[in-house]
This record gives C-alpha cells, sequence and structure tokens, in this order.
C-alpha cells in the first residue's frame, strides 16, 4: 500500500484501489490539499545530502575538468533511478546553473537497485544509501586563476515503505580552483573518486 505523506492531521490516501497511472495525480492532490508546512519541509530537505568536488586540487582554463556529487539518502528512504522504472515516478536529476566560465557536460548516473514495493508487481529501480553521481565540465579558455563556484540542485522525490513526499530539491555547490598552466594539477583527496570519471 502507498500511501501520501500525512501531515497537519490530514488523513493519508491509499491509492491501491485505484489504477497505478492515476498514481502521481493522487499524489499531487494530497500534498495540495494537506496545504504547506514548515517542518515537513524541512524534514523531507534533510534526506538527501550533497557534497560535491572535482576529481583535482585545481584545474587549467581551457580543459575538460571532472567532478564527482556524492549523494547521501538517509536510512529509510529512497530516491527514485534517473531513469525510473515506471513514467509517472519523478526521476532524480541534476540541473545547473548557467555560468560563462563552465560549461557543463555530461552527467552520469548510477543504475539503480530494484527493490519491491506492495503497489508494483515488477519491483521498482531506486536510489538508497550513499550513490555517486559524475559529472564533465568545460572550462573556459582564457579564464584567470582564482576560485569559482558552480551551483545548481538535484531535483528528487522521496519516499519510505509506506509513503511518498512532495518533490524537492537538495542544492548543489561545486567550488573550482583555477590555476596557471604551469601549475600541476594533483588528484584530490576526497571520497568516491576510485573510478574514472567521465571524458
Amino acid at each position: 500500500m502507498l500511501r501520501s505523506a500525512q501531515h497537519d492531521g490530514h488523513v493519508p490516501i491509499e491509492v491501491t484501489r485505484f489504477g497505478y497511472p492515476m498514481l502521481a495525480s493522487i499524489l499531487a492532490l494530497a500534498f495540495i490539499l494537506a496545504g504547506p508546512s514548515a517542518s515537513f519541509s524541512q524534514g523531507t530537505k534533510s534526506v538527501v545530502k550533497v557534497r560535491m568536488a572535482l576529481v583535482t586540487d585545481a584545474v587549467h582554463a581551457g580543459t575538460t575538468a571532472r567532478a564527482v556529487a556524492i549523494t547521501q539518502i538517509a536510512p529509510g528512504f529512497h530516491i527514485y533511478d534517473h531513469h525510473p522504472s515506471l513514467n509517472y515516478l519523478i526521476p532524480t536529476e541534476m540541473h545547473f546553473t548557467p555560468e560563462e566560465n563552465f560549461d557543463v557536460g555530461r552527467i552520469v548516473y548510477p543504475r539503480g537497485k530494484m527493490e519491491p514495493f506492495p503497489f508494483s508487481s515488477t519491483g521498482l529501480s531506486v536510489y538508497e544509501g550513499t550513490v555517486r553521481m559524475q559529472i564533465s565540465l568545460k572550462v573556459k579558455a582564457g579564464i584567470d586563476p582564482g576560485e569559482y563556484a558552480l551551483r545548481g540542485k538535484l531535483q528528487y522525490q522521496a519516499c519510505n515503505d509506506r509513503a511518498c513526499f512532495p518533490p524537492t530539491s537538495a542544492p548543489l555547490l561545486l567550488k573550482i580552483l583555477v590555476v596557471k598552466p604551469d601549475v600541476q594539477v594533483k588528484p584530490a583527496n576526497f571520497p568516491g573518486f576510485a573510478n574514472p570519471a567521465p571524458k
């Protein structure tokens, strides 16, 4: 049984009596009827936290940089795969604010883990625990050495085994140090860099 989140005294809506294609609409209606709740919003935003870093300690102008986003999902929760198993589920997706000195290239999302759920006969692909996403980044030629920042958000919908919560996002921040061409860059000491990032 999948139900909308219960808060502010509203009764959760059971969706097993409806057809599965109506699931997204039913959940959305439940969230609207429930009304805003500061504590509820704060609780769902704490489910997912993201740390970002370059795979090197610095980058050179005119090169392609590589970065990793380490996404930590709170125990007991899951978020849906970037390619969800059902077309009405909310995909996990990264979005970056345009920045004139950097162009975001390919983003590699991991394959989710298939898990059984009472409302799905085939199981659903979800992310749980720690998830590693990889990003390639083109650094503009001719920019001055210095510290820069790339910002964005990770959009997701968090669920537990009883309820799904309104779609929300976690902030993304990638700090970028650009150095002169004659300065050697070194591998960064950051968790999650064991495998090569995309080129």
